[in-house]
C-alpha cells in the first residue's frame, strides 16, 4: 500500500511540475508580448512626435508664404482661408483619433490563443484518458 501511495504522490508531483512549467512558459510569452508592445508604442510615439513637429513647421511656413504672397490685395481673405483649412484639418484629425481610440487592440492575442489551446487540450484529455 505504501508503494501505491508513493506512486500516486509521485504522479501528482510530476503533474504539478508540468502545470508549473506550463504556467512559467505562458508568463514568459506574456512578458515577451508586453515588451514588444511597449517597444511598438515608444517607436510610434517617437515618429508621431516627429511628424507633428514637421507638420507644424510646414503649416507655419505655408501660411506665412500665402499671406505674404497676397499681402497687398487679399491679406484678410488669405488669413480666413488658412484658418478655415486648419479648422477642417483639426476636425479630420479628431475623427481619425476617435476611430483609432475605438478600435479593438490585439494585446496579448498570442498568449490568449495559447491559453485557449491549453484549456481545450485539458478538457479533451480529461474524460478520455485516466492517467
Amino acid at each position: 500500500m505504501a508503494g501505491a501511495n508513493t506512486g500516486l504522490f509521485g504522479q501528482f508531483q510530476q503533474s504539478l511540475g508540468t502545470v508549473v512549467e506550463l504556467l512559467r512558459l505562458r508568463l514568459a510569452l506574456l512578458g515577451t508580448e508586453l515588451g514588444l508592445e511597449k517597444q511598438r508604442l515608444v517607436i510610434g510615439l517617437f515618429w508621431g512626435a516627429c511628424a507633428v513637429l514637421s507638420l507644424t513647421v510646414a503649416a507655419v511656413l505655408i501660411c506665412g508664404f500665402v499671406i505674404l504672397l497676397l499681402w497687398d490685395s487679399y491679406r484678410l481673405a488669405a488669413v480666413g482661408v488658412m484658418a478655415l483649412l486648419f479648422l477642417i484639418g483639426a476636425w479630420l484629425f479628431l475623427r481619425a483619433a476617435q476611430r483609432w481610440l475605438s478600435a479593438e487592440t490585439n494585446l496579448f492575442s498570442t498568449s490568449l490563443a495559447e491559453l485557449e489551446r491549453d484549456r481545450d487540450s485539458f478538457h479533451a484529455a480529461a474524460p478520455h484518458e485516466p492517467q
